[in-house]
């Protein structure tokens, strides 16, 4: 793509970020609903409420209390780090329950886009059944890399154009014969899922210097991935690693 086309592709993702934008005034806070949808296909919603200047901004214990009524136990050591890995990334704090940021109206939109990712990660991370699943994917990932002995530093934050920041998951410094490698895990591969990533990618691909590539772990063990997610990935230059498939699709990555 160049850098015209990379312009359209950020407009067209503020633009529809935008309008589907809604506010609502609850007795003294707001209410924010986003165009994101979690994985009940619900809204994800953020709510404001002012405190000595600033705005706390929280989810009011909503993605915490989802989880654990769907029978995921959080309070082994193994998940309370994981969690406290993504919550450190985004800048965001677990307040009795509730994820929460503190903004200033300087620096009000890219706190609540923080929350919202947190949210969103959090969610994709640890959706699964206690009963069904063992490990966390992602945690099979960074296992996955150990064992193939990549280098790699773990939840980097990387500017992008819009100004705002965007986590990568595993980012592999350049080597002699390889560029930099971006590489993000995905648990439920789905349209919102993608758009998510592909907007954040190339929001912070250009200023990563030449040859770049990106990379993305698909868990097909829950939800199979469709042609339509394989298609969106290749138009924008992402190598799919399919889980099931990784011995053989992930040798791009570690060739």
């Amino acid at each position: 793509m160049n850098r015209q086309e990379c312009d359209t592709l950020i407009e067209a993702y503020v633009s529809w970020l935008r309008k589907g934008l809604v506010t609502q005034e609850l007795r003294g806070s707001c209410e924010l609903t986003t165009p994101f949808l979690d994985r009940h296909n619900d809204h994800v919603q953020v709510y404001a409420q002012k405190q000595n200047g600033n705005v706390i901004l929280s989810d009011d214990g909503y993605t915490m209390a989802d989880l654990r009524a769907s029978g995921l136990d959080l309070n082994s050591p193994k998940r309370k780090d994981i969690l406290q890995s993504v919550l450190n990334g985004f800048g965001v704090r677990n307040d009795g329950g509730r994820l929460v940021v503190e903004a200033s109206p300087r620096n009000l939109g890219q706190r609540t886009h923080n929350l919202v990712q947190a949210m969103l990660a959090i969610s994709d991370m640890f959706v699964m059944a206690r009963a069904r699943v063992e490990t966390l994917f992602y945690e099979d990932v960074r296992e996955y890399l150990d064992l193939k002995e990549v280098r790699y530093n773990e939840r980097v934050k990387l500017a992008g154009k819009s100004g705002y920041d965007h986590a990568v998951d595993f980012l592999i410094p350049p080597s002699r014969n390889r560029p930099e490698r971006l590489v993000q895990v995905i648990n439920a591969p789905s349209k919102h899922s993608i758009i998510s990533f592909l907007f954040s990618l190339e929001d912070t691909r250009e200023g990563r210097g030449k040859g770049v590539e990106a990379f993305a772990f698909l868990n097909d063990g829950e939800r199979s991935a469709g042609g339509d997610v394989l298609e969106a990935l290749g138009a924008y230059s992402v190598h799919p690693i399919l889980w099931s498939q990784r011995e053989t699709s992930a040798q791009p990555l570690l060739n």
